[in-house]
């Protein structure tokens, strides 16, 4: 981060975040919070053998009746934690309740690869859901995938137990949530869909910061909360392959130093900030940086 020369803005002055290493159990709080595939257990995803025929008895009992699947539209009250398990066993409640996490879509899980069912929990099946929900988030939203990346709505999805997988359960569930800040979903007081289909981003929805990205107090705050920065614009990268921190550093400088130019009270003496994605966090999807400046 550049030292001002002196209190107060400078002109052009700017700062870059410092990349922050985390360890494996933050990995998936990461992912929700930067709004991209979470991480799930798995075997890898290779095939397994088909299901071994139990020996034939008169007496053997007929296949257990997979319990029913969730319903779009339900909701439920979740706590953070919960809203980065594969799996969940929060019942629903009726929507006129407190509630954080409203279903948007449900479907069904393609379990078989090459004539083999592959389990549940194998990456195969959840690399698919990872996908489809948040792609399906921006349908049920509104806006683009630059709204969602600048917002606090994320997408997060359920599987059946491999126990209920086993039964025959195959569904999958997507469901909307909305931070409220690092370690809480927000209470739900009205419905996500369309929150993101008008002109700007409501501040109810919009991702803030509490002090510069790469401040050890930084913080990602909805705008409706007390905050000092507010992400403003995205830079997205197509690469397969890591570029490198020089690199993906390098690609933002100008492009956000003009997002913050923009919107700028004087666009001579204004402050702006880049958080570019780590290799970390590239690894787990996430192929885009974020433009910051004060507000």
């Amino acid at each position: 981060m550049t030292t001002p020369r002196q209190p107060g803005f400078q002109p052009r002055s700017h700062t870059r975040s410092r990349p922050r290493r985390l360890g494996a159990a933050s990995a998936a709080l990461l992912a929700l919070l930067a709004g991209v595939t979470a991480c799930s257990s798995g075997d890898g995803g290779g095939p397994k053998p088909g299901v071994t025929a139990k020996k034939a008895s008169a007496t053997q009992s007929a296949a257990p009746t997979p319990a029913p699947g969730p319903t779009a539209g339900a909701c439920y009250q979740l706590p953070f934690d919960a809203a980065v398990a594969p799996t969940s066993d929060v019942a629903a409640i009726p929507c006129k309740q407190a509630h954080t996490s409203v279903t948007f879509a449900v479907g069904t899980v393609d379990a078989v690869v090459d004539g083999h069912l592959v389990a549940v929990d194998s990456q195969r099946v959840q690399n698919q859901v990872a996908t489809t929900c948040p792609a399906r988030l921006m349908s049920y939203v509104g806006g683009t995938r630059t709204d969602i990346r600048l917002s606090m709505i994320r997408s997060i999805w359920f599987t059946p137990t491999v126990e209920q997988s086993d039964a025959g359960a195959s569904w999958f569930r997507c469901d909307a949530v909305l931070l409220d800040g690092s370690s809480q979903l927000a209470a739900l007081t009205s419905s996500l869909k369309g929150a993101l289909s008008g002109a700007t981003i409501p501040d109810a929805y919009a991702m803030c910061g509490t002090a510069a990205p790469d401040a050890k107090n930084f913080e990602r705050v909805r705008c409706s909360q007390r905050h000092s920065w507010r992400a403003i614009g995205v830079i997205a990268f197509d690469q397969a392959r890591y570029p490198g921190e020089n690199k993906v550093r390098a690609a933002g400088r100008t492009r956000c130093e003009d997002e913050a130019a923009k919107v700028a009270t004087d666009p001579l003496s204004f402050k702006w900030g880049y958080e570019w994605p780590t290799a970390e966090q590239w690894g787990m999807g996430q192929k885009f940086g974020r433009c910051w400046t004060t507000d």
